[in-house]
């Protein structure tokens, strides 16, 4: 282990070092809500190993983060109600390769700043809901994933 990935919160969260509100887990992933979510149920799926990037993983790793989001992103449809789930890897807050998925309410909720014709943007502190709701979402969307796989169906 290099002192990065001893330092790095994702393979803390990996190693269970610490503990996040927990979606799946498995010997090579781990999804888990984030705790400053664009929309309620907003999933960031991590390999337990370091990378720093998505480039940088290797393809079947990728291929099994991609999979696992199709089966999270038909479960936020069904509980949600929404259309379509945003999938992305972000590279931005966390030098460990992560996916994000949103389920997507308005057509903004991922947006790039090309598109804003503001000059000067402001931004409200990144909402936080209490542990609580974080607990009960992650139960809600664990539960109809363990509830699709136990029928042997696709989400």
């Amino acid at each position: 282990m290099t002192h990065k990935t001893s330092e790095c919160l994702f393979c803390k969260f990996a190693r269970g070092d610490i503990r996040p509100h927990v979606i799946h887990e498995d010997d090579r992933l781990l999804a888990f809500l984030d705790i400053g979510p664009i929309r309620r149920g907003h999933v960031q799926i991590i390999p337990r190993a370091h990378h720093d990037y998505f480039e940088m993983l290797p393809e079947d790793l990728a291929a099994d983060i991609l999979a696992l989001g199709q089966k999270i992103a038909r479960v936020q449809k069904r509980l949600y109600g929404v259309p379509r789930v945003a999938f992305l890897f972000s590279g931005g807050d966390i030098a460990h390769a992560h996916a994000h998925l949103v389920p997507m309410v308005e057509g903004t909720d991922i947006t790039s700043r090309r598109y804003i014709r503001e000059e000067k943007l402001s931004f409200a502190a990144i909402p936080s809901p209490p542990p609580a709701e974080l607990a009960e979402v992650a139960r809600e969307i664990r539960g109809a994933l363990e509830r699709d796989e136990a029928q042997g169906r696709e989400a």
